[in-house]
């Protein structure tokens, strides 16, 4: 009989791939920020440019890179390009970014691990110790 452990695991295992296809096309600084400043509301390519300070080929370079993998869509108006999040993953993975690294520095404080506690007298001699 499957736990719901073992069952998480085999879904997990399904779609390791895909989670981490995702999470290469986030991993790109500027997809990321791009990400961050389309999920604030649908953006003209030129806004993106202005707030970001991205130059237009660099900039379309890495839209296209989001299109073509589904994260974004796109409206034309006239002879404006306005993006916006197609995936709604991406929202919860960037709200959790959001919350893990420009969070309340307090609570990343105290969900941090513990430092190591240095070991005890001769416990790292005993460790390095080779025996013959």
């Amino acid at each position: 009989m499957k736990t719901p452990a073992d069952e998480g695991l085999e879904a997990l295992k399904e779609r390791a791939n895909d989670a981490a296809d995702l999470l290469r096309l986030l991993a790109n600084p500027t997809r990321l920020l791009l990400l961050c400043q389309i999920a604030r509301g649908e953006c003209s390519v030129a806004e993106l440019e202005r707030d970001l300070g991205l130059r237009q080929p660099g900039l379309s370079q890495q839209l296209a890179e989001l299109r073509q993998n589904q994260l974004v869509k796109t409206r034309r108006e006239s002879r404006s390009i306005y993006y916006s999040l197609a995936d709604a993953r991406v929202q919860v993975l960037l709200e959790a970014l959001h919350e893990a690294l420009c969070g309340d520095p307090q609570l990343q404080q105290a969900t941090r691990p513990p430092a190591r506690m240095a070991p005890a007298p001769g416990e790292s001699a005993r460790f390095a110790r080779i025996e013959r």
